[in-house]
Protein backbone atom coordinates (compact mmCIF):
# COMPACT_ATOMS: atom_id res chain seq x y z
CA UNK A 1 0.00 0.00 0.00
CA UNK A 2 1.14 3.62 -0.69
CA UNK A 3 -1.45 6.30 -1.38
CA UNK A 4 -0.17 9.31 -3.08
CA UNK A 5 -0.82 10.18 -6.43
CA UNK A 6 0.93 14.08 -5.88
CA UNK A 7 2.79 13.44 -9.23
CA UNK A 8 0.42 12.10 -11.10
CA UNK A 9 0.64 14.50 -14.17
CA UNK A 10 -2.34 16.20 -16.20
CA UNK A 11 -3.97 13.47 -17.97
CA UNK A 12 -2.00 10.73 -16.38
CA UNK A 13 -3.17 7.62 -14.61
CA UNK A 14 -6.22 8.30 -12.26
CA UNK A 15 -7.58 7.51 -9.04
CA UNK A 16 -10.57 5.47 -10.69
CA UNK A 17 -9.58 2.10 -10.02
CA UNK A 18 -8.57 3.02 -6.57
CA UNK A 19 -11.73 3.95 -5.55
CA UNK A 20 -14.06 1.48 -7.44
CA UNK A 21 -12.00 -1.17 -5.52
CA UNK A 22 -11.64 0.41 -2.19
CA UNK A 23 -15.52 0.85 -2.17
CA UNK A 24 -16.20 -2.62 -2.93
CA UNK A 25 -13.98 -3.67 -0.02
CA UNK A 26 -15.19 -1.01 2.18
CA UNK A 27 -18.81 -2.07 1.33
CA UNK A 28 -18.16 -5.42 2.25
CA UNK A 29 -16.43 -5.18 5.16
CA UNK A 30 -13.05 -5.37 4.41
CA UNK A 31 -10.98 -2.14 4.58
CA UNK A 32 -7.81 -3.18 3.41
CA UNK A 33 -8.61 -5.92 0.86
CA UNK A 34 -8.94 -3.68 -2.23
CA UNK A 35 -5.19 -3.21 -1.90
CA UNK A 36 -3.89 -6.56 -2.90
CA UNK A 37 -7.05 -6.59 -5.84
CA UNK A 38 -5.42 -3.54 -7.23
CA UNK A 39 -1.96 -4.58 -7.22
CA UNK A 40 -3.41 -8.26 -8.85
CA UNK A 41 -5.30 -6.46 -11.71
CA UNK A 42 -2.17 -3.92 -12.34
CA UNK A 43 -0.54 -6.74 -12.92
CA UNK A 44 -2.69 -8.46 -15.30
CA UNK A 45 -2.79 -5.61 -17.03
CA UNK A 46 -6.16 -4.51 -15.99
CA UNK A 47 -6.22 -1.87 -13.91
CA UNK A 48 -3.66 1.31 -13.20
CA UNK A 49 -1.96 1.57 -9.99
CA UNK A 50 -1.08 5.76 -9.94
CA UNK A 51 1.41 5.59 -7.27
CA UNK A 52 3.60 3.71 -9.33
CA UNK A 53 6.35 5.44 -10.46
CA UNK A 54 10.18 5.29 -10.40
CA UNK A 55 11.31 7.82 -7.97
CA UNK A 56 10.97 7.53 -4.53
CA UNK A 57 9.06 10.80 -3.07
CA UNK A 58 10.39 13.95 -3.15
CA UNK A 59 9.67 14.92 0.57
CA UNK A 60 11.37 11.83 1.52
CA UNK A 61 14.63 12.19 -1.30
CA UNK A 62 14.76 16.28 -0.22
CA UNK A 63 14.50 15.41 3.73
CA UNK A 64 18.26 16.05 5.34
CA UNK A 65 18.42 11.98 6.56
CA UNK A 66 21.59 10.88 7.35
CA UNK A 67 23.54 8.15 6.16
CA UNK A 68 22.03 4.82 7.31
CA UNK A 69 25.52 3.04 8.49
CA UNK A 70 24.00 -0.30 8.99
CA UNK A 71 21.25 0.99 10.80
CA UNK A 72 17.81 -1.04 11.15
CA UNK A 73 14.83 1.20 8.85
CA UNK A 74 11.25 0.00 8.39
CA UNK A 75 8.93 1.17 5.16
CA UNK A 76 5.15 0.93 5.75
CA UNK A 77 3.02 -0.04 2.98
CA UNK A 78 5.78 0.17 0.39
CA UNK A 79 4.04 -0.98 -2.78
CA UNK A 80 6.89 -1.75 -5.32
CA UNK A 81 9.45 -0.30 -3.26
CA UNK A 82 10.45 3.00 -4.32
CA UNK A 83 11.37 4.66 -1.20
CA UNK A 84 12.82 1.29 0.71
CA UNK A 85 15.58 1.03 -2.27
CA UNK A 86 16.32 4.73 -1.69
CA UNK A 87 16.80 4.06 2.13
CA UNK A 88 18.91 1.48 1.06
CA UNK A 89 21.06 3.33 -0.85
CA UNK A 90 21.75 5.44 1.97
CA UNK A 91 23.00 2.64 3.74
CA UNK A 92 20.10 1.59 5.66
CA UNK A 93 19.80 -1.95 6.27
CA UNK A 94 15.88 -2.02 5.16
CA UNK A 95 12.85 -4.37 6.15
CA UNK A 96 10.36 -3.22 3.75
CA UNK A 97 6.58 -4.79 3.97
CA UNK A 98 3.16 -4.36 2.34
CA UNK A 99 -0.28 -5.78 3.30
CA UNK A 100 -0.35 -6.93 -0.76
CA UNK A 101 1.61 -10.05 -1.60
CA UNK A 102 1.50 -9.07 -5.47
CA UNK A 103 2.98 -5.49 -4.51
CA UNK A 104 5.84 -7.40 -2.58
CA UNK A 105 6.27 -9.83 -5.51
CA UNK A 106 6.44 -6.92 -7.72
CA UNK A 107 9.04 -5.26 -5.45
CA UNK A 108 11.33 -8.41 -5.60
CA UNK A 109 11.18 -9.08 -9.30
CA UNK A 110 11.92 -5.28 -10.10
CA UNK A 111 15.04 -4.95 -7.60
CA UNK A 112 16.23 -8.73 -8.20
CA UNK A 113 19.69 -7.67 -6.50
CA UNK A 114 18.44 -5.87 -4.25
CA UNK A 115 19.89 -5.85 -0.23
CA UNK A 116 15.98 -5.27 1.00
CA UNK A 117 13.68 -7.42 3.21
CA UNK A 118 10.65 -7.41 1.29
CA UNK A 119 8.14 -8.85 3.57
CA UNK A 120 4.02 -9.49 3.56
CA UNK A 121 2.96 -7.82 6.60
CA UNK A 122 -0.10 -5.98 7.94
CA UNK A 123 0.13 -2.80 9.79
CA UNK A 124 -2.10 -3.40 12.27
CA UNK A 125 -1.10 -7.10 12.86
CA UNK A 126 2.57 -6.73 12.84
CA UNK A 127 5.20 -9.41 13.58
CA UNK A 128 5.73 -9.08 17.77
CA UNK A 129 9.86 -9.39 17.05
CA UNK A 130 9.31 -5.29 15.40
CA UNK A 131 8.21 -4.14 18.27
CA UNK A 132 10.67 -1.05 19.33
CA UNK A 133 13.23 -2.68 16.31
CA UNK A 134 14.08 -0.40 14.35
CA UNK A 135 15.77 2.81 14.16
CA UNK A 136 14.00 4.85 11.44
CA UNK A 137 10.78 4.32 10.52
CA UNK A 138 9.34 5.91 7.22
CA UNK A 139 5.22 5.84 7.00
CA UNK A 140 4.67 7.47 4.10
CA UNK A 141 0.68 8.02 2.72
CA UNK A 142 -0.75 4.91 4.05
CA UNK A 143 -2.58 5.57 7.05
CA UNK A 144 -4.60 8.32 5.18
CA UNK A 145 -5.74 5.30 2.85
CA UNK A 146 -7.57 3.89 5.63
CA UNK A 147 -10.69 4.79 7.01
CA UNK A 148 -11.60 6.85 9.91
CA UNK A 149 -12.60 3.59 12.12
CA UNK A 150 -9.23 2.15 11.71
CA UNK A 151 -6.22 4.98 11.91
CA UNK A 152 -5.94 5.36 15.39
CA UNK A 153 -5.26 1.67 15.45
CA UNK A 154 -2.44 2.34 12.58
CA UNK A 155 -1.36 5.06 14.10
CA UNK A 156 -0.02 3.86 17.30
CA UNK A 157 1.23 0.65 15.16
CA UNK A 158 3.41 3.08 13.12
CA UNK A 159 4.89 4.13 16.07
CA UNK A 160 5.27 1.09 17.47
CA UNK A 161 8.21 -0.09 15.74
CA UNK A 162 10.37 3.15 16.27
CA UNK A 163 13.10 1.69 18.82
CA UNK A 164 15.22 3.68 21.56
CA UNK A 165 16.68 6.51 20.19
CA UNK A 166 15.11 6.24 16.75
CA UNK A 167 13.01 8.18 14.61
CA UNK A 168 9.13 8.16 12.82
CA UNK A 169 8.85 10.16 9.60
CA UNK A 170 5.64 10.65 8.71
CA UNK A 171 4.63 12.07 5.10
CA UNK A 172 0.59 12.51 4.19
CA UNK A 173 -1.53 14.45 2.40
CA UNK A 174 -3.18 17.85 4.61
CA UNK A 175 -6.51 17.82 4.76
CA UNK A 176 -7.97 20.91 3.65
CA UNK A 177 -11.51 22.95 4.07
CA UNK A 178 -12.25 21.64 0.61
CA UNK A 179 -12.40 17.89 0.96
CA UNK A 180 -12.21 15.87 -2.66
CA UNK A 181 -13.45 11.99 -3.27
CA UNK A 182 -11.31 9.27 -0.77
CA UNK A 183 -9.32 7.28 -0.96
CA UNK A 184 -7.26 8.79 -0.02
CA UNK A 185 -8.49 10.72 3.32
CA UNK A 186 -6.10 13.67 3.79
CA UNK A 187 -4.89 13.56 7.37
CA UNK A 188 -5.77 16.58 9.99
CA UNK A 189 -3.46 18.04 12.13
CA UNK A 190 -4.39 16.08 15.00
CA UNK A 191 -4.15 13.42 13.35
CA UNK A 192 -0.84 14.25 13.34
CA UNK A 193 -0.11 15.04 15.96
CA UNK A 194 -1.57 11.94 17.25
CA UNK A 195 1.57 9.65 16.30
CA UNK A 196 3.29 11.44 19.25
CA UNK A 197 2.17 8.58 21.48
CA UNK A 198 3.47 7.09 25.13
CA UNK A 199 7.41 8.16 25.37
CA UNK A 200 7.09 9.12 20.94
CA UNK A 201 8.18 12.85 20.96
CA UNK A 202 7.09 14.91 18.18
CA UNK A 203 10.28 17.11 16.80
CA UNK A 204 9.55 18.34 14.12
CA UNK A 205 6.03 19.47 11.67
CA UNK A 206 6.24 21.34 8.07
CA UNK A 207 3.50 21.73 5.79
CA UNK A 208 4.61 21.27 2.53
CA UNK A 209 2.70 23.14 -0.77
CA UNK A 210 2.34 21.32 -4.19
CA UNK A 211 1.46 23.35 -6.89
CA UNK A 212 -0.56 21.18 -9.74
CA UNK A 213 -1.50 18.85 -7.83
CA UNK A 214 -4.64 17.29 -6.57
CA UNK A 215 -3.12 17.38 -2.89
CA UNK A 216 -1.94 20.50 -3.00
CA UNK A 217 -0.46 20.28 1.19
CA UNK A 218 1.64 18.01 2.32
CA UNK A 219 2.57 16.76 5.96
CA UNK A 220 5.92 15.94 6.54
CA UNK A 221 6.72 15.18 10.81
CA UNK A 222 9.23 14.05 12.64
CA UNK A 223 8.87 11.86 15.51
CA UNK A 224 11.45 10.54 18.14
CA UNK A 225 12.06 7.75 21.08
CA UNK A 226 14.35 9.08 23.75
CA UNK A 227 17.67 6.94 23.78
CA UNK A 228 18.24 4.96 27.08
CA UNK A 229 21.10 5.72 29.27
CA UNK A 230 23.57 3.11 29.01
CA UNK A 231 24.39 3.51 32.72
CA UNK A 232 20.56 3.39 34.25
CA UNK A 233 18.81 1.78 31.41
CA UNK A 234 16.57 4.85 31.34
CA UNK A 235 15.84 8.04 29.21
CA UNK A 236 18.30 10.24 28.68
CA UNK A 237 15.88 12.96 28.72
CA UNK A 238 14.95 12.00 32.36
CA UNK A 239 11.44 12.94 31.48
CA UNK A 240 11.72 16.28 29.66
CA UNK A 241 10.12 17.04 26.60
CA UNK A 242 11.71 17.14 23.13
CA UNK A 243 11.58 20.86 21.35
CA UNK A 244 9.17 20.90 18.83
CA UNK A 245 9.54 22.49 15.81
CA UNK A 246 6.45 23.34 13.93
CA UNK A 247 6.47 25.10 10.59
CA UNK A 248 2.86 24.59 9.77
CA UNK A 249 1.31 27.37 8.71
Amino acid sequence: MLLDDRRTPPGGPSMTDVRRLAVESLAGGDATGWFERLYAQARAGRAVVPWDVAAASVNLREFPLAGGAGRRALVVGCGPGRDAEHLATLGYAVTAFDISATAIAVARERHPDSPVDYRVADLLDPPRDWDRAFDLVLESNNVQALPARIRTRAIRAAGGFVAAGGRLLVLAAAATDTPGEGPPWPLTRAEIDAFASGDLRQVSVEELHAPGSRLLVRWRAVFERPALDAHTGGDRRCGRPAPVRDTAG
